[in-house]
């Protein structure tokens, strides 16, 4: 595709008008269920902790019952191939394509997209949103409290219809960047199915190898297989962004990477353990020379200890559950060494952690295996899309 020649013949002569999203689209803002009414079953509401910036997700959705209420919620239905954004909150400014058979229904906060058929491709729409998201989020006001008012949005936003006055031209056009943009949408869909599968065989296979009939195997404490001990503390002005020279080792906390500093901690083969923040009880391997502060927990594999399966183990014992519940999670490294686990001989262990190591190349690696092919084929659906929908703006328009 040669750039600005494939949309010219594209265009074909045709004019590009940018006109308010309004006067092609129309607009529904949702309904305000009851959260003391919400169910475990009945029928699905979208809220927006649904939309995760591409589909709506129906994996943690609560339901109600129609019984509940005396209004009539018809019109806030949400069926197959509508377009759905977040209004306020973390993902203010995110749209969800929805993909489903099951009827469901838009909570308060949640905005659906109604397309004039006539005028404007839905999923035309929909490619031209994901485009500008974050113009959007402007549009909300962005900052800690984004909150995002549809007449701002219907009015403010603008988008390119190509011919506009001869509407079987302009949807003919609109498809056709459709069918582009489309083609390289489903190849990432199908890798990420695929990688999605290849999560549920590592954690099947994970569980299998890791799982032992009671007495079959020897049973110890971690503190018994290996030395745990909480990194060490270091102040934020001795912490730098990137290397820089003499800041050249990586500073490991509670949540990873911080930056670089001018000592090391340890050398080596190592696990680290997050010991508070957000990815408390999350296991990363290490090699090399490191920095570890007082929010991470260094884990050093004793005589008779595959580094590499302890990873696997320590990651399948999900440690985060050993956390105390309070305001800022943290895991105790005593409470972590008296943990108890099955240890099979060092040569089962090396064979089971080559078996997951293949695994985790596979589904975890963003230098190989199926996170690189999705990123790689995502970036080439935003060229695309970029190039599809760079119209010549008039000059006093911006989105």
């Amino acid at each position: 595709m040669s750039e600005m020649s494939y949309l010219e013949k594209l265009l074909d002569g045709a004019e590009v008008e940018w006109k308010p999203l309004r006067e092609v689209c129309d607009f529904k803002n949702g309904f305000a269920f009851k959260s003391n009414l919400f169910k475990e079953t009945g029928l699905p509401i979208v809220r927006i902790t649904n939309i995760d910036g591409f589909n709506v997700n129906l994996d943690e959705v609560k339901y109600f019952s129609p019984n509940d209420y005396k209004e009539d919620i018809s019109s806030f239905e949400v069926s197959m191939g509508d377009i759905v954004i977040a209004m306020s909150g973390a993902t203010t400014g995110k749209v969800g394509f929805y993909k489903n058979e099951t009827r469901c229904y838009l909570n308060q906060r949640v905005g659906k997209f109604v397309p004039k058929r006539n005028l404007l491709n839905n999923k035309y729409l929909y490619h031209f949103l994901l485009l500008n998201t974050e113009a959007i989020y402007i549009l909300a006001g962005g900052g800690a409290q984004p909150n995002l008012s549809s007449n701002a949005l219907m009015s403010k936003l603008l988008i390119p219809i190509p011919s506009s006055s001869n509407p079987e031209k302009s949807l003919a056009i609109q498809s056709e960047i459709v069918r582009i943009l489309d083609k390289f949408t489903a190849l990432t869909a199908e890798l990420t199915a695929e990688l999605t599968m290849r999560k549920k065989q590592y954690n099947y296979y994970r569980d299998k190898l890791l799982s032992f009939e009671e007495g079959g195997v020897e049973w110890k404490t971690l503190g018994e297989i290996v030395k745990m001990r909480a990194g060490q503390h270091i102040s934020a002005r001795n912490i730098v962004d990137g290397k820089e020279g003499d800041f050249v080792y990586p500073c490991f906390g509670g949540n990873g990477i911080r930056g670089y500093v001018k000592e090391k901690s340890h050398d080596g083969e190592h696990l680290l353990i997050g010991r508070q923040g957000a990815l408390c009880g999350n296991v990363q391997r290490m090699k090399g020379q490191f920095y570890a502060t007082e929010h991470a927990v260094v884990v050093s594999a004793m005589q008779g200890i595959n580094v590499d399966w302890a990873f696997h183990m320590l990651t399948a014992m999900n440690l985060n559950q050993y956390a105390s519940k309070s305001a800022q999670p943290g895991l105790a490294v005593g409470k972590l060494q008296e943990l108890k686990l099955p240890v099979p001989s060092i040569k089962r262990q090396e064979y089971i952690a080559s078996i997951l190591d293949k695994f985790d190349m596979l589904t975890d690696s963003i230098t190989e295996g199926l996170p690189r092919e999705i990123e790689l084929r995502q970036k080439q659906y935003e060229y695309y899309r970029d190039l599809l929908f760079s119209f010549p703006k008039p000059e006093a328009t911006s989105n």
